[in-house]
């Protein structure tokens, strides 16, 4: 008889070709550093098939990050365990595939809970998974590990809408919510929580801004030059809108945007006056210089909800406006270095984050700076 060998085939050709494959999902921008490590040694191209992202951090180091030590690890055939820990790196990271990694991998989060959490919220397509990595780091940097589990999972909801453009403000204020003994806590309307949306969260956070700048604007102190001075005219009252809490007041009470005006009143382009009747707020009223016109206009005069009132009460506006002189009243604007942003307030509102972060990022510099309200 004539005996058949069942010869077993060599896995190692198979290993290698799926390691070729795999290192050739890298990114195209530091593919040839990952090849260049992992042709360095063998325990180090297996890290292509065992840990895709251990072995992007070894060969595209973070800033300050030495990773030598590390290396070592590998190669001497130490666990993964402990190769991730001198590398900085968590272990939930070796479910990520290469392309989630385009850039050198900053610190992340890897706490029980967190670990336990994020494995719900991985996305299925390699092609979000760059922005989606981004996006839970920066979270949890700017703000806490909660913040970065809830961002993973609105990314997933919404990969369009979650992008790193506001990603600085959401930190900050869901930060600011979580610290009730700071200044910037006292701005929070509607408080951060894990299951809100995000859209509700943007709405959120930008409300908590205007307040914020409104006072970084104008101060705690009164706006020393109204332009015009009380009064009555018929039933109708005119008081001064002259200083943060009143513009929040009358922001709430009113239902409008007021809040948004602290620049154009720093600047002096314009000042605020609310409308009463019988005590009893009827209308929000804008003055400015408007049109190539050099005296004072009534440019908004709104009901709540800026709705619009009534024929009448524009005639009565009027009328209290020109029983002040206007040719001299002076409404010169000014530039932004004339009117530059509250140090106190700046500093008072923002070095509770610092010291909580140890250090001070270039987009929430020390000194006072509108450039930096804006890009936020």
């Amino acid at each position: 008889m004539t005996s058949h060998l069942l010869l077993t085939p060599r896995r190692e050709p198979v290993r290698s070709d799926l390691r070729e494959r795999r290192l050739r999902r890298y990114s195209s921008r530091f593919q040839f550093r990952v090849v260049a490590l992992a042709q360095s040694h063998p325990h180090l191209a297996d890290l292509a098939l065992s840990f895709p992202a251990l072995l992007f951090a070894l060969a595209v180091p973070r800033t300050q990050f030495d990773p030598k030590p590390a290396i070592a690890c590998v190669i001497a055939g130490r666990p993964l365990a402990e190769a991730a820990a001198a590398a900085g790196l968590p272990l939930w990271l070796r479910k990520l595939p290469p392309e989630a990694f385009v850039c050198p991998i900053d610190p992340l989060p890897d706490g029980e809970l967190f670990r336990r959490q994020i494995g719900n919220h991985l996305p299925r397509s390699p092609k979000l998974m760059p922005g989606w990595l981004q996006l839970v780091a920066g979270m949890a940097a700017l703000a806490h590990e909660p913040a970065a589990v809830w961002m993973a999972r609105e990314h997933l909801r919404a990969p369009q809408a979650a992008t790193l453009a506001r990603i600085n403000l959401l930190g900050l204020w869901i930060w600011f919510c979580s610290q009730p003994t700071t200044t910037g806590h006292g701005f929070v309307e509607r408080p951060w929580s894990p299951d809100m949306r995000l859209g509700a969260a943007v709405a959120a956070a930008r409300a908590w801004l205007e307040f914020a700048v409104l006072h970084l604007n104008l101060g705690q102190r009164p706006i020393r030059d109204m332009w015009l001075h009380p009064g009555r005219v018929g039933d109708y009252e005119f008081r001064p809108i002259n200083g943060v809490s009143d513009i929040n007041e009358e922001g709430t009470v009113m239902r409008n945007c007021v809040r948004l005006y602290g620049e154009d009143i720093a600047l002096n382009r314009s000042r605020l006056w609310s409308v009463r009747r019988g005590g009893e707020r009827v209308a929000t009223l804008e003055v400015a210089i408007r049109y190539g016109d050099p005296l004072l206009n009534i440019v908004q005069l709104e009901a709540p909800g800026n709705t619009a009132v009534s024929r009448e009460l524009w005639w009565v506006a009027r009328r209290w406006l020109h029983l002040h002189d206007l040719p001299r009243i002076e409404t010169s604007e000014l530039r932004r270095k004339q009117a530059p942003l509250d140090a106190a307030t700046w500093r008072g509102l923002w070095r509770p984050y610092w010291l909580a972060k140890r250090r001070i990022p270039k987009w929430l510099p020390l000194a006072p700076s509108r450039f930096a309200l804006e890009a936020l």
